[in-house]
C-alpha cells in the first residue's frame, strides 16, 4: 500500500513540474531604478553633500506594507534613494524624510538586533530570479543587520562585511551605504539587472513601507522585487578572505586552575559567481552562549539551539527538510564504556572535539542549490580504573567520526522548488554508521495562491544490521486572501532513526491535520490585524494499530490601534489518548485522561520604555486533582538608547501527572507525581556605540519532583496500585549560568570579545527543600569560573594583494 502511494505521490510531482513553466507569468508592477557609474571619490559619512549625488536617478513613492497596506507614502515622510557603483561595489545614499527629527527613534543594539529603531535597508538579488535576495539594513543608530532571505524563511546568522554610516539631519535622517562585489552573487555577463527592493521602518508609527509594492494577500516578499539596471561591465571580483583568531583561556574548577591558548583560523573562497567554499581550521567554541538544560523526565533527549557561529551562518540550504542537526558534530559520544563489575569511569568525555569543517553552497543562474557540508571529528577515550588493582584502561567512546551533507535544490516557477537531501556519519571501526536520505517537494500555482507540497524520507543505520525506517509526507494548502485552509497528512514508520546527524522523537504514527485561517488584510476601526486559526488532529499508532488521540485546536491574536497585541485559545481531547511512548517499551501504552486546555496572553507596546508580556496557560484534566499549569512574565525596560534590562520569569506547576519510573522483568511502573519548576532569566545590554557592547546573561532553572504513588502498569492501558515496588525517584536539579560579555567590533569583520562566565549545577535525590538549602546545596557543588578572550581579523584577499 505504502509503494503505491509512494508512486501516486511521485506521478503527480513530476506532472505538475512539467506542467509548470520555468518562468511565472509575471503579473506583477516592478519598478525600475537607474544605477550610474561613479568616477569621483565618495565618502561614506551620512552627509549627502557629495557633488556627484546631485545628478543620479531617484527612487521615491514608497507603498506601505504595513498595517495600511497598499497605501502611497505620505509626502511628509518620503524616502528618497540614489544609487552608484565603481568596479569594487555598490554606493546607496538615502534621504528619510521626517517632519520631526528629534522624534525619530534610534535605539543602539548589538549588531544584527532592531528594537526601537527607525531602519532603511536594501534587499537585493543578482540573479533576479525573485528566488534568494540578500539584505542590508542599518538603523537611525548606525547598527548594521544583514541577512539571507529565501522564499521559505530569512536567515539573519549571515554576516557580510559592508560600510555604512549615518546622520539625523534637518530634514529627518540619512544614510550612506557601500556594498562590496564581492559579497553579492550575479552572473558573468556585460549587462547586470539585479532583483532590488527597498524597506523603511517608522517606528514610532509602527509603520512599514516598501519601494516595490508588496501585496499581503498572496505570495513571500522575494517575488516583489523591483530592478536595479544599468551595472555594465563588472567583473566578479576574487572572493577571497580569511578570518584568523586567537583566543586565551583561564578556566577554574574544582580547587583546579587550567590556563590554554588557541589560534586557527576561518576561511571563505568564492568559487565562481555562485558558490562559496567555508571553512574552519582548528576551530574553537569555547564563547558560545551556554544550554538552557533542563530537568528533562521526558522520553525523549533534550534538543538544544545551535550557539556556534560557523553551524549558525548560511545555513539555509541544509536546514532543508529537518534532517540535519548541526549539534550532532562535536556532540556527546555515541557510546558508553563496557565496565566489568569490579571497574569504575574516571573519566568520559562530555563532548567530542570538532577537528575541522567545511560548507560549499550556492545556486545557479537556472535555480539549482547546492550544498555540501563535511565535518571531521577526533577519536575521543573515557578511562577505566580497576578498583581491586588500581590499574587504568582506555577505551574509544568515539572514533574518528566524518559526517556529510549533501542537498539539491531546484526552484522553479517562481515559487516552487523539488528537493533531495542525503545526510551520513561514518565511523571508523566497529562502530555505529548511518545514512538518511529526502526528497522533498513544494509546488506553487501560477498565481501563487495554492500550494502543493509533501516528501518521502528513509533511513539506514548499520549496527551489525541493517534497519530501515521511512515516513512521509502529503499536503494541499491555500495561503493566499483573507480564508486560508491546509489539509495534510504524514506518517513516520517505527524503524525511522535519524539520530546521528538528525534529530527524531516520536515514530511509529500516523497523523491527519485540517486547517483553517482567517485573517483580515487591512486595518479596521479598533484593530490593525487579527488572525483566527481552527485545527483539528487525528494520531495513530501504525504497528500495531491503535486509536492514539484526536485533538481540536482554537487559537487567535490581535493587534490593536495603541499597539498592543492579545489572544488565546482552547484545546481539548474529548476521548483522552494512548500515549505509546511513556512506558518506554515497544506495543505498550498508558491512558491519558482528555484535558481542556485554555490560554489567554498580553504584550504591551514595545515602543514604550516599559514593555510588559504576560501568558496564563492552563490544562485541566478530566482527572480529580490532575492539571498543569504555565504562567509566564516578561518585563523589558529601557533604561535609554544605550541601557536595556530584560526579566523573563517561567514557572511550571503539573499537579498528579503520571510518568515513567521504571521497570523490572514483570512489570512496567509509572508513578505519580507533583512537579514544580522555576526558571529566571535576567538580560541586560549596555552599548557604549554601535560597535561596543557590554552585555549580561543570567539564567537560573529550579525543578524538582517528588512522587506520590507507584502503579503496575497494564496491557490496557490501565494502572494497577496493588503493588510493592516503591523507590526513592524525589529529586531536585538545579542549573545556575552567568556570562558577562564586552564585545568590539574594532573594525569590519574583525571582532575582540571579553568573556566571563560562571556557572555550576547539581541533582539532589531530595525535594520540597527550603529556599536558603536549596541554594546552600547549589553553591556548595563545585563551579566554573572562567575568563577568555578571544580576537578575530578579517582579511580580504581584494586588499591585501594591494600591501605588496
Amino acid at each position: 500500500m505504502k509503494t503505491k502511494f509512494c508512486i501516486l505521490i511521485l506521478t503527480i510531482l513530476f506532472w505538475q513540474i512539467s506542467a509548470q513553466k520555468t518562468v511565472v507569468s509575471d503579473s506583477i508592477s516592478r519598478k525600475k531604478l537607474q544605477a550610474i557609474k561613479k568616477d569621483q571619490n565618495i565618502k561614506i559619512d551620512g552627509i549627502l553633500d557629495d557633488e556627484i549625488w546631485k545628478s543620479v536617478p531617484v527612487a521615491t513613492n514608497f507603498v506601505e506594507r504595513q498595517p495600511n497596506n497598499g497605501k502611497p507614502q505620505a509626502d511628509s515622510l518620503k524616502t528618497e534613494v540614489k544609487f552608484l557603483y565603481d568596479d569594487t561595489g555598490l554606493y546607496i545614499a538615502a534621504q528619510m524624510y521626517d517632519p520631526q527629527p528629534s522624534k525619530i527613534l534610534k535605539e543602539l543594539t548589538e549588531r544584527d538586533n532592531i528594537a526601537n529603531d527607525d531602519f532603511f535597508g536594501i534587499i537585493i538579488n543578482g540573479y533576479n530570479d525573485h528566488q534568494q535576495s540578500l539584505e542590508f539594513i542599518v538603523t537611525a543608530a548606525g547598527v548594521q543587520v544583514d541577512g539571507k532571505l529565501t522564499t521559505e524563511n530569512e536567515d539573519m546568522s549571515w554576516n557580510a562585511v559592508w560600510y555604512s554610516a549615518v546622520k539625523i539631519n534637518e530634514k529627518g535622517w540619512a544614510v550612506e551605504m557601500k556594498i562590496p562585489f564581492f559579497e553579492l552573487r550575479f552572473p558573468k555577463k556585460d549587462l547586470q539587472e539585479f532583483g532590488l527592493n527597498m524597506i523603511r521602518k517608522i517606528k514610532r508609527t509602527n509603520t512599514m513601507y516598501d519601494w516595490n509594492h508588496v501585496d499581503n494577500q498572496k505570495g513571500n516578499y522575494t517575488l516583489y522585487d523591483g530592478v536595479l539596471k544599468g551595472i555594465t561591465d563588472v567583473k566578479t571580483p576574487t572572493r577571497l578572505s580569511f578570518t584568523p583568531y586567537f583566543s586565551t583561556y583561564v578556566n577554574s574548577f574544582d580547587g583546579k586552575t587550567e590556563m590554554n591558548v588557541n589560534g586557527g583560523m576561518d576561511l571563505k573562497y568564492g568559487i565562481n559567481d555562485a558558490f562559496t567554499f567555508d571553512m574552519t581550521l582548528i576551530p574553537d567554541f569555547g564563547q558560545a552562549n551556554f544550554d538552557n538544560s533542563i530537568l528533562n523526565l521526558t522520553p525523549f533527549e533534550q534538543q538544544f539551539s545551535e550557539q556556534r557561529s560557523f553551524f549558525m551562518e548560511g545555513t539555509e540550504l541544509f536546514s532543508k527538510g529537518d534532517m540535519f542537526y548541526s549539534r550532532r558534530v562535536g556532540g556527546e559520544p555515541s557510546v558508553y564504556p563496557n565496565v566489568g563489575e569490579n571497574e569504575t569511569v574516571t573519566e568520559y568525555p562530555s563532548k567530542v572535539k570538532l577537528f575541522n569543517a567545511f560548507k560549499i553552497s550556492g545556486r545557479t543562474k537556472k535555480g539549482l542549490g547546492i550544498g555540501i557540508f563535511n565535518g571531521v571529528t577526533e577519536k575521543m577515550d573515557a578511562t577505566i580504573r580497576d578498583n581491586e588493582t588500581g590499574t587504568t584502561r582506555k577505551e574509544v567512546v568515539e572514533p574518528w567520526t566524518n559526517y556529510n551533507v549533501l542537498v539539491f535544490d531546484q526552484r522553479f516557477g517562481g515559487n516552487s522548488s523539488v528537493t533531495l537531501v542525503n545526510t551520513n556519519t561514518t565511523r571508523m571501526g566497529d562502530f555505529r554508521d548511518a545514512n538518511a536520505t529526502g526528497l522533498l517537494w513544494n509546488i506553487s500555482n501560477k498565481a501563487n495562491t495554492y500550494t502543493y507540497y509533501g516528501n518521502l524520507k528513509g533511513s539506514w543505520v548499520m549496527n551489525g544490521d541493517t534497519k530501515f525506517g521511512n515516513r512521509g509526507t502529503a499536503g494541499i494548502g491555500k495561503f493566499s486572501g483573507k480564508h486560508r485552509f491546509e489539509i495534510n497528512a504524514n506518517y513516520v514508520n517505527k524503524d525511522w532513526d535519524i539520530n546521528d546527524l538528525g534529530f527524531s522523537t516520536k515514530t511509529n504514527y500516523g497523523n491527519h491535520n485540517v486547517w483553517y485561517g482567517y485573517r483580515i488584510l487591512q486595518p479596521t476601526k479598533k484593530l490593525n490585524n487579527m488572525y483566527l486559526n481552527f485545527n483539528l488532529n487525528y494520531y495513530h499508532r501504525l504497528d500495531p494499530f491503535l486509536n492514539q488521540r484526536l485533538v481540536f485546536n482554537h487559537n487567535n491574536s490581535f493587534t490593536n490601534k495603541k499597539f498592543q497585541s492579545f489572544g488565546g485559545g482552547v484545546e481539548l481531547t474529548p476521548y483522552g489518548e494512548k500515549d505509546i511512548y511513556e512506558p518506554r517499551t515497544f506495543g505498550r501504552y498508558l491512558n491519558v485522561p482528555g484535558y481542556f486546555d485554555s490560554w489567554l496572553w498580553f504584550e504591551s507596546d514595545s515602543r514604550k520604555k516599559l514593555q510588559y508580556n504576560i501568558t496564563v496557560d492552563y490544562y485541566a484534566y478530566d482527572q480529580k486533582g490532575r492539571n498543569y499549569i504555565v504562567p509566564s512574565l516578561y518585563l523589558r525596560y529601557r533604561a535609554s538608547d544605550k541601557l536595556n534590562l530584560i526579566w523573563q520569569f517561567n514557572p511550571v506547576f503539573s499537579n498528579n501527572e503520571i510518568g515513567y519510573s521504571g521497570k523490572d522483568a514483570s512489570n512496567i511502573y509509572m508513578g505519580r507525581r507533583q512537579r514544580n519548576t522555576y526558571e529566571n532569566a535576567i538580560t541586560g545590554k549596555y552599548n557604549f556605540n554601535e560597535t561596543m557592547t557590554l552585555s549580561l546573561a543570567f539564567r537560573h532553572y529550579f525543578s524538582d519532583v517528588t512522587y506520590k504513588q507507584f502503579y503496575a502498569l497494564n496491557n490496557d492501558g490501565s494502572l494497577d496500585s496493588n503493588t510493592n515496588y516503591n523507590p526513592n525517584l524525589n529529586g531536585t536539579y538545579n542549573s545556575w549560568n552567568v556570562d558577562l560579555r564586552y564585545s568590539w567590533w574594532f573594525a569590519p569583520g574583525s571582532q575582540l570579545t571579553l568573556l566571563f562566565r560562571n556557572a555550576t549545577s547539581n541533582y539532589l535525590e531530595i525535594s520540597r527543600m527550603r529556599f536558603k538549602n536549596n541554594f546552600d546545596e547549589l553553591f556548595n557543588a563545585p563551579m566554573v569560573n572562567n575568563f577568555s578572550l578571544r580576537v578575530t581579523y578579517f582579511l580580504d584577499y581584494n586588499r591585501m594583494k594591494n600591501w605588496f
